[in-house]
């Protein structure tokens, strides 16, 4: 009845397919389209998740000649069709009701019990412009879930970054390099945490706040991810 009420008052299309949407809880993203949405099963490295082609493969060629700090990374599934609508739409446009239902699929990794949860920080900025952290939102649904604490005043974003894609690996390192950094780092001294963020593009953020976190003195550092970018 509620879904009914609110289709009346406001009809909305699904970006996806381009029909009504009737589901308030996914809208404007039809039941259809979301339903749709599936995992990655295809093979991975074992450390980063990054797709790759063989199912022979174990570890891709980046994690072999630089190994990150990270225990290993999972991504729900790829940043591409309805999935990848429904980010833009929950981190861009402003829809917050979708947090919850993208949070139960990241809740489909077997996320391991550890001491904390840390979302990837925007910088204060950026903050004030999109007035939430999709990743802390995410972070507080898994914290929720698995019964850990969620750390919010120790991973911190110094400076504003330019986006990822497109960029060599020499520009990624060097557009991450000192965009982040760590404060009160007794509250993760010797323990497990899970770093959560929203999609992985590069890696380079993931790798970079890893890194950081283990020289602070975390024990495991895992990551978790709602999307991975697609093949190269």
């Amino acid at each position: 009845m509620i879904d009914r009420f609110l289709r009346i008052l406001f009809p909305e299309i699904c970006p996806v397919c381009k029909k009504p949407s009737t589901d308030h809880v996914t809208a404007p993203i039809c039941a259809d389209c979301w339903q749709a949405i599936s995992s990655y099963e295809g093979p991975a490295c074992q450390k980063c998740g990054k797709p790759l082609v063989s199912d022979v493969s174990i570890t891709c060629g980046e994690c072999l000649e630089d190994e990150p700090a990270f225990e290993w990374v999972r991504s729900f599934g790829l940043y591409d069709g309805a999935l990848k609508e429904a980010i833009s739409l929950f981190k861009y446009y402003k829809i917050k009701r979708l947090s919850r239902p993208l949070s139960e699929m990241m809740l489909k990794i077997r996320i391991p019990h550890t001491d904390a949860v840390i979302p990837v920080p925007l910088t204060k900025k950026k903050l004030r412009q999109r007035e939430f952290n999709q990743a802390a939102l995410f972070a507080k649904h898994i914290a929720n879930r698995i019964g850990a604490k969620i750390i919010l005043n120790c991973l911190i974003k110094i400076r504003d970054t330019a986006p990822q894609v497109g960029l060599n690996a020499e520009e990624r390192r060097k557009n991450i390099k000192n965009a982040f950094g760590i404060v009160n780092k007794e509250v993760i001294q010797g323990k497990s945490v899970i770093l959560v963020d929203d999609v992985f593009t590069t890696g380079a953020t993931i790798r970079n706040c890893a890194k950081l976190l283990k020289k602070a003195g975390a024990g495991e550092v895992y990551a978790v991810t709602l999307a991975h970018s697609m093949r190269d």
